[in-house]
């Protein structure tokens, strides 16, 4: 659910982030006479605007909607603008408090297309009051060098007044909005980049509440037959007690006293929605883990301070589907890797790695990465 550094920088967060708002909402205005070419940066104002990518470049065909604005209350955007690759959490964090919607280095190359040894697009999806740059400014220019077309967007942007609670005081916080809103985003994301690569399937790299969105998407918003990969990165696929926090808030709840609902106005629906036990939740695994068709991999670590127990994160295989479930620190006791830095540690990004393509990439690393304030093997 990516809380974990954010006590710490909250002070100069707000500093930072009232300095400048490079808001990621809806860019109107761009035309282009049939046959002009376009540039990267107007397909994506095009997609922001409410347009969506044609199957040939440099050409782009209106549609009345691509779910760059859900309901009300919950918005997406194409991440645009490429941020510098960083190889820390924090400095990551700090860039994306001032550009929101910038994307990760290597993601949305709209003249990207599939190879033979790579014919499926990835696409990112980021946690909870995050970013898709702060999120994958480590991992996304890796899986952009080894070859793949990379995709990312905003997904689940709401503001206070429209319920999306506290967080996105914070300019960058997204995912606070009903995940099942959040999903429907990705659904009309992932239609996006089909048409634009036209290959006929992608894989998803998710963090967070990230998978379990697309989770959610994959189950009952069209996912199946278009997605042959997903892998998750401290996902709350079961949701979390949050060092029994939470639990005991589902209890109370349970009891006829809505904690959970009143505690909704600061957090947002999505981080109540990923409590143990809730009805998102039970809804989600009613019919078991995973459906036919899609190779799962499942990446947990034990230093996981948001999604515990750990091991909740883990799925179980269901018919016609292979899951692998993986831990950093089995074999490598030295990644102390938190629930955020995860996302920057080398033997991570291995293990996306192995699971997007293991014949290129069969071996794991180890090295040290240290808890909460480090990244990329060092502090």
């Amino acid at each position: 659910m990516g809380w974990g550094i954010r006590r710490a920088a909250l002070a100069a967060a707000v500093v930072a982030g009232s300095a400048v708002l490079v808001a990621g909402g809806s860019v109107g205005g761009v035309h282009a006479a049939p046959g002009a070419p376009v540039t990267e940066q107007q397909l994506v104002d095009q997609i922001n605007a409410g347009r969506q990518v044609a199957a040939h470049p440099g050409r782009v065909t209106a549609v009345a909607s691509t779910g760059s604005a859900g309901a009300a209350g919950s918005r997406s955007t194409v991440a645009a603008g490429e941020g510098p690759e960083v190889t820390a959490a924090l400095a990551a964090f700090g860039y994306g408090l001032l550009h929101p919607n910038a994307a990760p280095p290597g993601a949305n190359d709209w003249n990207c297309r599939p190879t033979p040894q790579h014919p499926r697009p990835v696409v990112l999806m980021h946690g909870s009051w995050m970013n898709a740059y702060d999120n994958f400014a480590y991992l996304s220019p890796r899986i952009k060098r080894a070859g793949f077309c990379v995709f990312a967007m905003n997904y689940g942007q709401a503001g206070v007044l429209e319920g999306g609670g506290l967080g996105p005081l914070l300019p960058g916080r997204n995912a606070v909005g009903p995940m099942a809103e959040s999903s429907r985003q990705l659904a009309e994301f992932v239609d996006v980049v089909l048409e634009a690569t036209g290959a006929d399937t992608v894989d998803i790299v998710a963090h967070s509440q990230g998978g379990t969105v697309s989770n959610q998407y994959l189950k009952f918003d069209g996912g199946s037959g278009k997605v042959t990969k997903l892998v998750t990165l401290g996902a709350s696929h079961h949701g979390t007690s949050l060092m029994g926090i939470a639990a005991l808030g589902r209890a109370i709840n349970n009891l006829g006293i809505d904690i959970l609902g009143f505690n909704q106005l600061f957090v947002g629906p999505a981080n109540i929605e990923q409590v143990f036990g809730s009805p998102f939740l039970t809804r989600l695994n009613a019919e078991g883990d995973t459906i036919p068709g899609v190779d799962y991999t499942v990446v947990g670590t034990r230093w996981d301070e948001i999604v515990n127990p750990y091991d909740w994160t883990f799925l179980k295989p269901g018919p016609g589907a292979t899951v692998t479930n993986l831990t950093l620190q089995d074999g490598c006791e030295q990644d102390l890797s938190d629930h955020l830095t995860m996302m920057y540690s080398p033997r991570a990004t291995s293990m996306v790695l192995r699971a997007l393509d293991p014949a290129a990439h069969p071996d794991l690393v180890c090295t040290f990465n240290p808890w909460l304030v480090g990244g990329g093997g060092s502090l």
